[in-house]
């Protein structure tokens, strides 16, 4: 394996951003100090074509202003939390309110828009970050650590949080995938299966309302493969909320939680993850994000997300398992992602 460096601009603020190279003999990943953005995987498809499998730009101007959280690293905490506030230990904290009366991904300046610090390390590279006491409304003093490590068709992510205090942390990665290729085609015809019997229901702000539902009978059993688009415009009150897909699914304990396949380059991704929860995003609200890497301008369900994690807002819901992170309890999480034909 080897890794190359490409300068990628300078922030407003005059920060370099660089890209990372992470090459093997199967894959090539491409991540920046930015937000730890995954720009391109570079994947073969059945004829051995290496070819860009995720939504991503060419330029930093487009990342810092446009993009819908493309491949970056999501915290302090993933998803939403209800009208922007929590409690804990008795003291409530306020957060951004970053859509609409709710805070998203961490806030207005989250871990996604944070310049990391980066050195080599054994098959990767380790991206550390200090985030300091109340930034974004968060308490605790903490050293984040993610490591981007590639292992043969293997894209491994691990995360690391060390907090000074007790507070919350959920962390993912929010990489839109398109196993077609250089985004020939949208994702409605590939086949997903998420090993999931149940899936949290959603209020009308996204807000996971407490309720678990069965999949069993409803357009979110993916248990066998189905093409995303099957059902994704059933009359069906969840899939009205958020114009389709963008619900958490409760990943059962299996060695590989989700698969992804694409019929016509033969590509398959497979995830496996120790996290409790995967959100599987359709890309329904994509529209004007712009030109893409690929050269294809950004649309609607041109990528989907499948971001392992925990029970989001669960520090707000009586009935979610909420945890919390202390000094001797610090957080750890590993998803792994397996490229296969």
């Amino acid at each position: 394996m080897k890794i190359k460096e490409q300068n990628f601009g300078r922030l407003k603020d005059g920060q370099e951003v660089i890209k990372y190279l992470l090459i093997n003999d199967q894959l090539q990943v491409n991540v920046l100090n930015y937000g730890g953005i995954i720009t391109e995987i570079y994947a073969p498809d059945q004829k051995g074509r290496m070819e860009n499998i995720v939504l991503g730009y060419d330029n930093l101007e487009d990342y810092v202003e446009k993009s819908p959280y493309f491949g970056a690293i999501i915290g302090r905490h993933a998803g939403r939390i209800g009208n922007a506030e929590f409690t804990l230990k008795g003291k409530t904290y306020e957060l951004a309110h970053n859509d609409g009366q709710n805070n998203l991904h961490g806030g207005k300046i989250g871990l996604d828009k944070k310049i990391w610090n980066v050195k080599e390390i054994k098959n990767g590279i380790e991206l550390t970050y200090f985030s300091p006491h109340l930034e974004e409304g968060f308490p605790a003093n903490v050293e984040f650590v993610v490591k981007y490590l590639l292992k043969d068709n293997e894209l491994i992510i691990e995360y690391q949080a060390k907090p000074d205090r007790e507070t919350i942390i959920n962390l993912t990665n929010h990489t839109y995938f398109n196993l077609s290729g250089n985004t020939k085609k949208d994702i409605l015809s590939h086949q997903l299966m998420i090993e999931a019997e149940e899936f949290l229901a959603l209020n009308q702000e996204s807000i996971p309302t407490g309720e678990v539902k069965k999949v069993k009978e409803t357009p979110f059993d993916f248990r066998d493969f189905k093409k995303v688009g099957q059902e994704i415009k059933a009359d069906y009150k969840q899939l009205t909320f958020t114009d389709g897909y963008d619900h958490p699914f409760i990943l059962k304990d299996t060695k590989e939680s989700i698969i992804l396949k694409e019929e016509e380059s033969k590509r398959a991704l497979s995830i496996t993850t120790d996290q409790p929860i995967a959100v599987f995003y359709a890309g329904n609200q994509l529209a004007n994000e712009g030109l893409l890497n690929s050269g294809v301008q950004a649309r609607k369900r041109l990528g989907l997300c499948l971001e392992t994690q925990d029970y989001p807002n669960a520090i707000n819901v009586d009935n979610f398992p909420t945890k919390t992170y202390t000094p001797n309890q610090i957080y750890t999480a590993r998803t792994k992602y397996k490229f296969d034909l």
